[in-house]
């Protein structure tokens, strides 16, 4: 392989291990000398026992890869120093006000510089969504700044956009295309080949880091869009009569017709990214009217939905939701809107509790204040929301769902997932 400088093999580091860093970083190992980097001691711990706490990689395949010293974890900046190859993969959310928050980036590439030795001639890979020009106007001179080192003589600037897709197990980092770019056609080359070990995707080089950028952002503002779009028809059908959903069964028999689903549009990505593309472009001044309006539609839903299911029940029910992830088969609870909707319910006076089979008690009650039931209940409820349809609930008999009802109770089945409990007795099957 010849994916380093002057022919070498190179050694690299993925700083940050969380849903993009970890499995990039056992898949990459299998081709090169990997160190895993983290700020997170106790991240760094379990990784060390064979433990994801984000369900995206196999145990023994971690094990294996640290047993071998394929994969190393490391806390310590020192321990990292003098790699022909850095990747970042730490998170870029918004803050209260919806606007790009890159402390963790800017403080990643503080650790980062740390870590450079122009010897090594190293390329800074930045996978963290971001607009367009953050890497070379704001990554660039952190870098350059903190690390003495000047930026395309002794380290240079790379962009690839992650495509993890929490749960997915179809198309995972080992099997997509992967979008390239660098700053020059060499750093575009050692791209092409460190990324073309990774995957049978194929590398898509794009013609500039920018182009890179952009990519990344309206992959995510396109689908943001779309459901928004069936988010507002779903409004539209409710005050018909009717339902979204037998609308969409007759609708997508057309041959160029989109399926896109209703819901709650929460995570990392979708419910994101947009805001990225939109500060950008009012940063040039133009007005993105069409991404902001959907995402004020995707964001105003779970509060939508609570008042669709405030109408459906009596005062002061006794509400059960079931999930609290973003989506359905993660422990992820990054910008989930169940709590929103959960929230919203309340408000409205009725009492809720909550159950998630994959999510973390500790941390649901940490970004939430919300105390998880730590096993489904036994006893019926008013009404039940299967807010987030994990495969756990799938496996149940429709009887055990059906039990957690009063008789005539509501079940409340936002994503349309159990249409069989329209045939159980004494169950009010509820959808948009």
């Amino acid at each position: 392989m010849t994916a380093g400088h002057e022919g070498t093999v190179p050694d690299i580091v993925v700083v940050g291990l969380g849903y993009v860093g970890l499995p990039l970083a056992l898949r990459l190992s299998k081709a090169f000398p990997v160190r895993g980097f983290d700020i997170d001691a106790g991240r760094i711990a379990e990784l060390r026992e064979g433990y994801d706490r984000t369900h995206e990689v196999d145990s023994a395949l971690l094990l294996a890869a640290l047993e071998t010293s394929a994969l190393r974890l490391e806390q310590d900046v020192a321990a990292c120093r003098g790699a022909q190859a850095y990747i970042v993969t730490v998170p870029t959310p918004v803050d209260a006000d919806n606007r790009p928050d890159l402390a963790l980036v800017e403080r990643a590439c503080a650790s980062v510089a740390a870590m450079l030795e122009a010897a090594a001639r190293p390329v800074v890979v930045f996978e963290s969504t971001v607009y367009p020009g953050v890497t070379e106007d704001v990554c660039g001179p952190i870098l350059a700044q903190a690390s003495g080192l000047e930026r395309g003589r002794d380290f240079f600037l790379g962009y690839s956009p992650e495509r993890i897709n929490p749960g997915d197990r179809e198309h995972t980092v080992d099997r997509i295309t992967k979008v390239v770019a660098g700053e020059n056609p060499e750093v575009t080359a050692r791209l092409c080949a460190i990324y073309g070990e990774v995957t049978s995707g194929g590398v898509f080089a794009a013609r500039s880091i920018r182009v890179a950028e952009a990519a990344k952002v309206i992959e995510n503002a396109q689908r943001d869009i779309n459901i928004a779009f069936i988010n507002e028809v779903a409004q539209i059908t409710r005050k018909l009569g009717i339902s979204i959903y037998d609308v969409l069964d007759a609708a997508k028999t057309k041959w160029n017709f989109l399926p896109f689903q209703p819901g709650m549009v929460g995570g990392h990505c979708i419910g994101v990214d947009p805001y990225y593309l939109s500060h950008c472009a009012q940063g040039l001044g133009h007005d993105p009217q069409v991404i902001l309006a959907g995402r004020s539609i995707n964001d105003g839903m779970a509060s939508w939905l609570a008042g669709e299911l405030d109408r459906a029940l009596a005062p002061s029910s006794r509400v059960l939701v079931l999930g609290l992830a973003f989506k359905e088969n993660v422990p992820d609870l990054r910008n989930s809107k169940v709590a929103e909707l959960i929230a919203s319910l309340c408000a409205r006076g009725h009492t809720v509790a909550v159950h998630d089979p994959l999510v973390d008690r500790h941390e649901a009650h940490h970004e939430y204040g919300i105390d998880l039931l730590a096993d489904l209940p036994q006893e019926p409820w008013d009404a039940v929301i299967m807010a987030v349809p994990h495969a756990a609930y799938h496996a149940l008999p429709q009887a055990r769902l059906a039990a957690l009802l009063h008789e005539g109770g509501l079940f409340a089945d936002i994503k349309n997932a159990f249409p069989g409990l329209d045939e159980v007795p004494g169950v009010r099957r509820w959808r948009i």
